[in-house]
């Protein structure tokens, strides 16, 4: 975690059993995110801009028996490939008139925030997934208690990732 003009950045990093090809799309398609996803209440794809682009809405479910009301957040997202088999997205809140706030959740705002997946040379058939957040949840929130569920977000995130691409079983 860093802190610069009161953006706090987390970066999360694990080993998962498959291809940067699968996992990427995997982790931001709606068809399969929401079968494996467990912090999320919904997800839905708004726009497909072209095939490496689109404009999602995601929601996340209440945190601490309700203490943490659900968010919700519209963000551009951008699906780059690399050299070597790297594959990314790149990703930020966005206004999208079609997608107002609702007063069932909180806007909140990604700043650019993304994933990186590099297959691993040494162990083929898998790959370093490395995940980069930096959120403003909005509402009140004490910024311990952000600082607390963040880091536990981002792991559980890697973790139901690989348990959803082993469940998956391409």
């Amino acid at each position: 975690m860093s802190s610069f003009m009161s953006v706090f950045r987390y970066r999360g990093e694990g080993i998962i059993e498959d291809t940067p090809e699968n996992i990427i799309p995997f982790m931001y398609l709606p068809e399969h995110r929401m079968h494996w996803d467990k912090a999320l209440k919904s997800y839905t794809l708004l726009e497909r801009i072209d095939e490496d682009t689109a404009i999602c809405h995601t929601v996340t479910h209440s945190y601490g028996m309700g203490l943490i009301s659900s968010r919700d957040f519209v963000d551009l997202v951008r699906v780059k490939r690399y050299e070597g088999g790297i594959v990314t997205t790149n990703s930020m809140s966005v206004d999208y008139p079609e997608c107002p706030p609702s007063p069932s959740h909180i806007r909140g705002h990604n700043n650019p925030c993304g994933y990186v997946c590099s297959p691993l040379p040494q162990s083929p058939g898998h790959s370093k997934l490395v995940v980069f957040i930096q959120p403003d949840l909005g509402g009140r929130l004490p910024r311990s208690l952000v600082e607390s569920a963040l880091p536990n977000n981002i792991i559980n995130l890697i973790n139901d990732t690989r348990a959803g691409i082993k469940a998956w079983g391409r």
